[in-house]
């Protein structure tokens, strides 16, 4: 079969074509802007990728078009499919058909973590040999993709997956998650977020418990048990056995220790010490991801013992606190925040690796849709205090960055041009700053420059 994906370079769509890939299918893909990690994984694996969206390419007459949630109406080539009648369906919707029917299925649902805690699911499940199936938003540095099928063996057949509340596609308003059927479900966490689609908290909460009725009665709920939100979500209704993290009754860290890049704790579950366990990421966040990854692999059969010896070889995720070089004493670092609790953590999280004296030079780009409307705009002031020196991209917002950032005062700076931004940033460092880059996407290809 061949598929055309149009987005392909999106983490999600991309992690699909690679699977697609393995599955024996031709795969050809477009998107309007082709950007690493995603655009250099799929060219490794030689999918051929166009830029842009032109209509001349219903000349490749696919089997399927498979459309990602980033194409709505009036996109030249998704017009020309529709006037021609041909066949094609969502992301989510060809993954849940061709991937992930029959299979063992362990979702990460949440606002923040879900890459790191699929990342440390997956590798656990890899050091116990059972070859999972993965599709994660961001890259795993102990896998060479992003996505796999993993073993087909009958009754051992597990797949992880990322599993996102964004909607599936302009023809379908549910969460992708709805598709996915898991037996094991991960809830991280749960705050407002994409405000381009739900109009409250409440109605994000609504679609966590549609995914939490998909979960079978054989199945399992790993739930953070510290979460308002999930636990008004778990009040509407659940019908699996719920494992609880982050809570005293059930799976949760004593005796931390932290490092700057590290995090040791002996892991609880009620009152039985599971064992200790030396974790090579640091802060409370990434305490909860491992627990709850911990939690979710015993429901399918891997031993906690066997689950803590994994995470202490755990290598990380692209774009998650990652060096991308360093020049005459300055380094630039690469990571995905975009949300203003996520851009907290990370900021505190580098500041807990560095010396007295070195500092953060933090340079933002407010690329997501509920940041470009403006809806988390106070909190960002707070959310960013933490760094020395704050560079804000205002290209595309409406609303007025620099009235936004005034609370930071002469430490935050306003660029509508990203040449500007650069050679304001390169003015400002000196030998020992850590430039701090966040979005949740190429960013102009800023890294480099």
């Amino acid at each position: 079969m061949h598929i055309h994906i149009l987005g392909a370079c999106g983490t999600f769509m991309g992690g699909l074509a690679a699977l697609a890939q393995q599955a024996g299918h031709r795969v050809t893909g477009c998107d309007a802007n082709v950007y690493p990690p995603m655009s250099e994984q799929l060219r490794a694996l030689g999918i051929e990728l166009i830029e842009g969206f032109d209509a001349d390419q219903l000349r490749l007459a696919p089997d399927v078009w498979v459309v990602g949630n980033v194409v709505s109406r009036g996109n030249p080539l998704m017009e020309a499919i529709l006037d021609s009648g041909q066949r094609y369906t969502s992301g989510p919707q060809w993954l849940a058909e061709q991937v992930l029917a029959g299979r063992w299925v362990l979702a990460v649902a949440g606002t923040h973590g879900k890459t790191t805690t699929a990342s440390l699911l997956a590798w656990i499940l890899e050091c116990a040999g059972r070859s999972p199936g993965f599709l994660i938003g961001g890259v795993p540095l102990d896998f060479p993709f992003s996505a796999r099928l993993g073993s087909a063996a009958a009754g051992d057949s597990l797949f992880v997956i990322e599993a996102d509340e964004y909607d599936t596609a302009f023809f379908d308003k549910r969460s992708k998650f709805v598709h996915y059927r898991p037996r094991t479900a991960i809830l991280n966490n749960l705050e407002y977020d994409h405000a381009d689609i739900f109009p409250d908290l409440a109605a994000i909460e609504l679609q966590f418990h549609h995914l939490v009725r998909t979960v079978p009665r054989r199945g399992r709920l790993v739930v953070n048990g510290a979460d308002t939100a999930l636990a008004r979500v778990l009040e509407l209704g659940a019908w699996s056995p719920c494992d609880r993290f982050d809570a005293p009754g059930g799976w949760h860290a004593r005796d931390v220790t932290d490092a700057p890049d590290a995090s040791a704790f002996a892991l609880w579950r009620g009152e039985q010490r599971i064992g200790q366990c030396r974790l090579p990421l640091a802060g409370a966040h990434n305490r909860s991801n491992a627990i709850a990854a911990v939690a979710a692999a015993a429901h399918a059969g891997v031993e906690p013992a066997a689950a803590l010896a994994a995470l202490a070889r755990f290598s990380g995720v692209r774009r998650r606190l990652e060096t991308r070089g360093s020049v005459a004493g300055v380094t630039v670092i690469d990571d995905f925040a975009h949300h203003p609790t996520a851009i907290a953590a990370t900021v505190a999280g580098l500041r807990a690796r560095l010396s007295p004296g070195q500092r953060i030079l933090a340079v933002l780009e407010p690329r997501s849709n509920t940041m470009k409307l403006g809806v988390m705009r106070d909190k960002l002031p707070a959310s960013l205090a933490g760094a020395d020196r704050v560079f804000c991209y205002s290209g595309g917002l409406g609303w007025d960055a620099a009235a936004t950032l005034s609370p930071l005062g002469a430490a935050a700076s306003v660029h509508a041009d990203l040449t500007e931004l650069v050679a304001a940033v390169a003015a400002a460092a000196r030998s020992g700053d850590q430039v701090l880059v966040m979005s949740n996407g190429g960013f102009g290809g800023i890294h480099p420059r």
